[in-house]
């Protein structure tokens, strides 16, 4: 193996998608935790703003598919939500899990490690999410995502200090909103990993941009993208991965 593969290798960042999501329930204390057990650099979770103007941790806009109950989560009250039960869906001995607060998650991040959190709504959240970054942060490392380009623009303005990244799986979006990064004042871009090749690596690179990768689960993709450069990965299943990839 050369050197720059090994430095490479050793560089690279390890991000747990909604925690633990292979073994665990998605966007959850339990996932979290569990991925914190499995040596992950860092944890991503989603969040959405409730009707009473709290964060609450969930991919979906709604909670049917989790819960098996159907709850628009901006028309619904956080004590409606906080009574379902988002665990079972995966595994019995996780029954009576629940839909997180955000500042429950930020509680588990340990010394040193790293919370994405992945805006899934628009900027209407921003100011409650400084407060509660404000609140509990601790000395705890953030990174904000976002598909839409506007909030991430504007997440970006709210914590300057922060890396904030715009997420994409679309190459041909990539190409044309590619310039408008820089110009954002974002850290990079967050890639779904098909489109990372070469050429996007490099682009990056001239631009001063990191680029990061999702979600990989697969040991010889997870080197591929290791050898062309990529800042980090997503991946539903850490410690495996790295184990598999020798990461």
């Amino acid at each position: 193996m050369l050197i720059s593969e090994i430095t490479a290798r050793s560089q690279v960042e390890i991000i747990a998608h909604r925690g633990a999501s292979w073994l665990a329930p998605e966007n959850t204390v339990a996932s979290a935790n569990l991925a914190w057990e499995k040596g992950a650099d860092a944890v991503e979770v989603d969040i959405y703003l409730s009707k009473d103007n709290k964060i609450i941790c969930s991919h979906d806009a709604t909670t049917k598919r989790t819960s098996g109950r159907d709850y628009r989560i901006a028309d619904t009250e956080s004590r409606i939500l906080r009574k379902l039960d988002v665990g079972t869906f995966k595994d019995e001995m996780y029954k009576g899990e629940k839909i997180p607060f955000l500042k429950e998650i930020i509680r588990t991040v340990p010394p040193g490690k790293e919370l994405v959190v992945e805006i899934k709504c628009k900027s209407e959240i921003l100011p409650y999410l400084q407060k509660v970054i404000r609140k509990n942060s601790n000395n705890r490392n953030f990174t904000f995502i976002c598909f839409d380009f506007q909030t991430i623009a504007d997440t970006k303005k709210a914590f300057p200090g922060n890396p904030c990244y715009w997420l994409c799986s679309n190459a041909e979006l990539l190409q044309k909103n590619f310039d408008k990064v820089p110009e954002a004042k974002l850290d990079g871009v967050s890639l779904g990993y098909a489109i990372i090749n070469e050429n996007v690596i490099q682009k990056a690179g001239k631009a001063g941009l990191d680029v990061y990768a999702w979600t990989v689960d697969d040991p010889v993709e997870a080197k591929r993208l290791v050898a062309l450069g990529v800042k980090g990965i997503t991946t539903n299943r850490p410690g495996w991965l790295e184990e598999q990839a020798g990461l």
